[in-house]
């Protein structure tokens, strides 16, 4: 079975969330946030994280791995620097994503607020 690898940054209350489905599952998404964003490599992931601290006090950079089958429907949009690569998942497809994890979502990085 072929994967593609995913990275996604989180803060304590989504990584909370990640843990009750004991890592298998991303949690739903609000209504504010109609789009799930995982991204295509863990230095943008870092990046994100560590702008993120500020915001959340604590930050974590998380890696999975998808059925590529299922992430080839979705194509890499690029938002900013060459780097900067995500893909777009509609909430309603989130449940499908979930399905097609393989493995568990594990946590690769972690960042406090700077002292």
């Amino acid at each position: 079975m072929n994967t593609v690898v995913c990275f996604r940054p989180v803060g304590q209350n989504e990584l909370d969330l990640i843990e009750e489905s004991d890592y298998t599952a991303w949690p739903p998404r609000l209504p504010e946030q109609p789009i799930f964003y995982p991204v295509t490599n863990e230095e943008y992931a870092i990046a994100l994280t560590q702008w993120n601290v500020t915001d959340f006090g604590k930050g974590y950079v998380t890696r999975f791995y998808v059925n590529k089958e299922f992430m080839d429907r979705y194509p890499i949009k690029c938002v900013g620097a060459a780097g900067h690569t995500e893909w777009w998942i509609p909430a309603e497809d989130l449940d499908e994503l979930n399905k097609n994890i393989v493995g568990k979502i594990e946590v690769i990085r972690e960042y406090g607020p700077l002292k």
